[in-house]
């Protein structure tokens, strides 16, 4: 059986089309995924990086992109009232209800359909109830998982959402899916051309 890890963060239309999308690009192989939450922005911080939506001609580029991405895979997905925003909220409750597949659903669900404020307070308690977290998500305990489990994605090389770690290796991106089918297909590429210096 592969094991995977799903790095996220609710943030990222394309952490939405990558969960979508990664059942069928595991299709056919024993495998279980471990969805872990993560602060985009603190690891965006920890390299040096600008996220996309800061860069007008990027954000505006990534919008499209994903309006396009969404209508090939026929997925729905609308873009949030206000994006980006402060995901905080929402990647700690799903840190106390514990991110399972159907609730990491729940919350990417309630971000990218529908068109509505991520962060209106009535639509987050209806989140909640729908979640019910067996943790406080406001707790130091939960504060600090998240915290934690930030430090753990910029260990293992995590520099971007979604990233997929698998055997080792970490896969970054919606269009990275291909490329870790292969590598999980045991594609010879990756013995001799996964270690290869950048340049070299």
């Amino acid at each position: 059986m592969k094991r995977l890890v799903f790095w996220f963060d609710v943030v990222s239309p394309y952490a939405w089309l990558a969960f979508e999308q990664l059942p069928r690009t595991l299709e056919g192989i024993s495998h279980s995924v471990e969805y872990r939450p993560l602060l985009l922005g603190a690891v965006l911080q920890h390299w040096g990086q600008k996220g996309p939506a800061e860069i007008s001609a990027k954000r505006d580029w990534a919008y499209r992109e994903v309006r396009w991405l969404a209508h090939r895979q026929g997925v729905p997905l609308q873009l949030p009232l206000r994006h980006p925003f402060r995901s905080l909220e929402l990647q700690r409750l799903l840190v106390a209800a514990g991110a399972s597949r159907r609730n990491v659903e729940l919350v990417l669900r309630h971000v990218w359909i529908g068109g509505a404020d991520a962060l209106d307070a009535g639509r987050v308690d209806e989140l909640r109830n729908a979640l019910a977290p067996q943790r406080d998500p406001d707790s130091d305990e939960v504060k600090a998982e998240l915290r934690a489990l930030t430090g753990e994605a910029i260990q293992h090389g995590v520099f971007g959402v979604p990233s997929i770690e698998c055997d080792g290796r970490v896969f970054w991106g919606l269009d990275a899916l291909p490329m870790l089918r292969a590598a999980i297909d045991g594609d010879p590429w990756f013995e001799h051309e996964w270690e290869r210096p950048a340049g070299a």
